[in-house]
């Protein structure tokens, strides 16, 4: 019993962390920036999953509760490249090519929060992610130092929402070591200023 009160302690963490931040497209509060997790390719393309993550980004660039879409995604290959992916499926459904930044090495939820940081200077962020993962997403970015609301995109339970929601599982005590370690991301890297400059050009 209590081997299972420990493996369920840093699960228990996001959701407390996360319990006041989360919303729906609805009531998601204003930010300059929303963050879009990658959730994968199928033939170059968003799976079903991602293009949800996706028309809520769009959803609340349209309504005028963002001004600028972060995606961060894989590219650590040449033939895999979910933020131009993203970018694309963004452009396709109203999100001006200019309000589009790509974050290329947003290898898994702890990177992309600190490069959202630290590269990007993106101090507060909607996050758009699927109800399974939104909580760790809204834990680890704050604890990267941005200020973090959620928004949970809805999905059919099937296969692989209950995979993902086992995988959570797992992957929150994962969390809580990098939130408590706060190591460095897999790549760095320069200062990046497409945030900045998107902002800035809505400003004139």
């Amino acid at each position: 019993m209590a081997g299972c009160v420990l493996a369920l302690l840093p699960s228990a963490w996001t959701h407390a962390v996360a319990a006041d931040r989360l919303h729906g497209t609805a009531d998601s509060p204003s930010a300059d920036v929303a963050v879009v997790f990658g959730a994968g390719l199928w033939n170059g393309r968003p799976t079903p999953y991602l293009a949800r993550r996706l028309d809520a980004a769009a959803e609340l660039y349209r309504t005028g509760k963002v001004r600028v879409v972060l995606v961060t995604g894989d590219n650590s290959r040449t033939e895999y490249d979910e933020p131009s992916a993203m970018r694309t499926y963004l452009a396709a459904h109203g999100v001006p090519q200019e309000q589009i930044v790509s974050d290329y090495a947003g290898f898994d939820t702890w990177d992309s929060c600190v490069r959202a940081r630290r590269i990007f200077g993106v101090e507060r962020a909607v996050l758009i992610s699927q109800g399974f993962h939104i909580r760790r997403a809204v834990a680890l970015c704050e604890s990267a130092g941005v200020e973090s609301y959620g928004v949970g995109v809805p999905d059919e339970h099937d296969l692989t929402w209950y995979y993902g929601g086992a995988r959570e599982v797992f992957a929150a005590g994962k969390a809580v070591l990098d939130a408590a370690l706060q190591p460095e991301p897999r790549f760095l890297g320069p200062k990046e200023h497409g945030v900045s400059q998107a902002l800035g050009a809505l400003r004139h």
